[in-house]
């Protein structure tokens, strides 16, 4: 590194690299774990971030949201063609604009200022951010619909349960809810340390890449409100489970969907939700709402 400019003496994809620490000295702010702030600082693993993309990826538009200070938006400018960051802390909005005024003035970065999980989002073409942990849930499922590849850092048991296979302890709402969007894996644990402040928890990198899923739905609302109310009541069998959450799948007639689970598959009713594939939810969901569908004609020729 050389000290007097804050750049990393390699190239990165043909950029002269900042020093993560540097910036951080320029900036004049330490990350605040209050405000669920912890810069990533560890060059290599900000190195290898940004591979984690697809080979076929389209980097014509990067999104990062939670920027920090800019260590890995220095990097995702020497890989992509053009990179949108969001921030929404006022005082590193104004750092970065001065930091990569060049990159601006460039036209190949955009400084975005406002909430991520309010603001009106570019037309990006993948995504790559070291996410507040605090919205981590909310923001994830607000990329994941738009069908494009992103590389995340999570909490690490937040990582491991989207990506968990059906029947094992991390398996939940939240694994079948992601994999309904896209291919999830872990590629990277990141320990505290390559943080700064050092979060009190391990971190992982995850990379989602969009697929269609090998069931039909034909209301994705309705879907993944039954896959929240079968997960509330997941020790008991999914009988028990359509009957008890109501409220939450808005089933209005829950015995007429237990039947009609019960004549197409007696055995399904026996299971628990950590049981089922994304498929078997697709399915009893689908059935639940033809139940539905049925009882609403009923209603209107009455």
């Amino acid at each position: 590194m050389t000290e007097q400019d804050g750049t990393a003496a390699d190239l990165y994809g043909g950029r002269r690299l900042r020093e993560p620490d540097a910036l951080i000295r320029r900036a004049g702010l330490r990350g605040d774990p209050d405000q669920d702030q912890h810069f990533l600082v560890d060059d290599r693993v900000l190195d290898r971030v940004p591979t984690y993309l697809p080979d076929d990826a389209d980097t014509s538009h990067l999104l990062e949201v939670g920027a920090g200070t800019g260590a890995l938006t220095d990097r995702l400018l020497a890989v992509g063609d053009h990179v949108t960051v969001v921030e929404r802390d006022v005082r590193l909005v104004e750092f970065l604009r001065r930091e990569f005024a060049d990159d601006i003035e460039a036209g190949t970065l955009s400084v975005l200022e406002g909430d991520a999980l309010e603001v009106d989002l570019p037309d990006f073409t993948a995504c790559v951010a070291n996410l507040p942990y605090g919205i981590s849930s909310e923001i994830t499922f607000r990329l994941l619909p738009e069908g494009k590849p992103l590389v995340l850092m999570f909490q690490k048991e937040f990582a491991e349960r989207m990506a968990a296979a059906p029947a094992t302890d991390e398996y939940g709402r939240l694994s079948v809810s992601a994999q309904h969007y896209a291919d999830v894996e872990v590629v990277e644990p990141v320990p505290p340390t390559a943080f700064s402040p050092p979060p009190a928890v391990d971190s992982a990198v995850v990379r989602t890449t969009p697929r269609a899923p090998d069931y039909e739905v034909d209301d994705p609302e309705f879907f993944l409100d039954f896959v929240k109310g079968m997960f509330t009541q997941r020790r008991k069998t999914l009988r028990n489970g359509i009957r008890n959450t109501t409220h939450i799948t808005g089933i209005s007639d829950a015995a007429a969907v237990v039947e009609a689970v019960d004549a197409h598959d007696e055995d399904l009713l026996r299971k628990r939700a950590g049981k089922l594939a994304p498929a078997q939810f697709a399915e009893l969901a689908a059935i639940a709402a033809d139940v539905e569908h049925r009882a609403g004609d009923g209603a209107d020729d009455d």
